[in-house]
């Protein structure tokens, strides 16, 4: 199965908007976490674990050298609806630098998906959760550059 590069957010958001169905919308998230990149075992550790979420999810990220540093992210969960949740999260913020990352108001973006009335709350804290680990890692990224 070929894995395709995750739309932007921008898209995600006008996709959204089309689909009024939410179980079309749930369709579309778990289409949009099949497109996740796999995660080695290596990289499925303790360290990569996101706190908080009911479900298992991994992340990791890697800095460039740029000034300020880009932040990019990889992602992976056990859970379909959850793993689309991920690709949503890492359209939003990879590959931005540090400072915007840290700008970037992810409720507003999740509010506009319609996200919080639609997703238990198990599941809205395990997003917070992986936005809260983004933003540390932006964070981390900054103070060490």
């Amino acid at each position: 199965m070929g894995r395709h590069a995750l739309p932007s957010i921008d898209d995600i958001v006008s996709d959204f908007e089309f689909l009024d169905d939410w179980e079309d919308r749930y369709r579309y998230l778990i289409e949009l976490g099949r497109s996740l990149p796999d995660m080695s075992e290596e990289e499925m550790n303790e360290a990569s674990k996101v706190r908080g979420c009911v479900s298992q999810v991994w992340l990791v990220s890697a800095t460039d050298d740029a000034s300020p540093p880009h932040v990019t992210f990889r992602g992976q969960s056990d859970a379909h609806i959850v793993r689309g949740l991920v690709a949503v999260a890492l359209a939003l913020f990879s590959g931005r630098t540090a400072p915007e990352i840290l700008e970037t108001d992810a409720e507003a973006v999740f509010a506009r998906l319609g996200l919080a009335e639609h997703l238990t709350p198990q599941r809205s804290n395990g997003l917070r959760a992986m936005v809260d680990r983004i933003k540390r890692d932006a964070s981390s990224a900054l103070a060490a550059a």
